[in-house]
C-alpha cells in the first residue's frame, strides 16, 4: 500500500516518481524491475524509494492501478440487468482509452508479463469473484480475452471485437 508520505508529496515530485515507475514497469517485469533505475529516473534517494512503497510489488500496483482507474473512467456495468451492448461499449471503450494513453505500454505488459505475478493467491481473486453470477462470471472472462486480442492482434481487432459482441448475446440468451 501506497504510503501517506508518498501522498503528501507535492505535485511535482510525485509527477516525477510517477513518470519513473510507468517507464520502469512499462520495459520491465516484476522479476526484473529495479529500484535502483526508478530512483535515478526519479531524481530520489533510495532510501526515500522506501519511504513512499513497501516494495517493488507495491510501487508496481500503485502505478498499475492508477493507469486503470485512468482508463476506465468509472465504466462499470450496472448490476441490474445483464446487457450485452453496455459490456461490448466498455470493451471498445477500454481498448481505445488503452491505445491512446500513456499507459498504453504498460497494461500491455502487465497482460503479458506481470498479470500472474499480481495474483499471488488465486484463492484470494476467486473470493473476490465469488459474488459473480455464471453470465456475468463469463462475459468478465470474455471481455479480458477480447481486450488481449484487440491490443495485441490490432490486424484483427474488428474481427475479434465482432466475435466478442456475438458471444455475449449467446450469453443474453433471450
Amino acid at each position: 500500500m501506497v504510503k501517506s508520505t508518498f501522498k503528501n508529496l507535492p505535485d511535482e515530485k510525485r509527477k516525477r516518481i510517477d513518470q519513473a515507475l510507468l517507464v520502469e514497469f512499462s520495459h520491465y517485469s516484476l522479476d526484473n524491475a529495479q529500484v535502483a533505475r526508478i530512483v535515478k529516473s526519479a531524481q530520489i534517494a533510495r532510501g526515500a524509494f522506501y519511504k513512499y512503497f513497501d516494495d517493488l510489488e507495491d510501487a508496481y500496483g500503485y502505478i498499475y492501478h492508477k493507469a486503470i482507474d485512468d482508463i476506465h473512467l468509472g465504466l462499470r456495468p450496472n448490476g441490474e440487468k445483464f446487457d450485452p451492448d453496455l459490456f461490448y461499449q466498455m470493451t471498445v471503450d477500454f481498448v481505445n482509452r488503452t491505445e491512446d494513453s500513456e499507459y498504453r505500454d504498460l497494461i500491455k505488459f502487465h497482460l503479458s508479463e506481470n498479470q500472474m505475478e499480481m495474483h499471488h493467491a488465486p484463492d484470494a481473486q476467486s473470493k473476490r469473484l465469488a459474488h459473480l453470477d455464471a453470465r456475468t462470471w463469463s462475459a468478465m472472462v470474455l471481455t479480458h480475452e477480447a481486450i488481449n486480442l484487440a491490443l495485441f492482434d490490432p490486424a484483427h481487432r474488428d474481427q475479434n471485437l465482432k466475435r466478442y459482441k456475438q458471444s455475449l448475446e449467446l450469453l443474453k440468451g433471450e
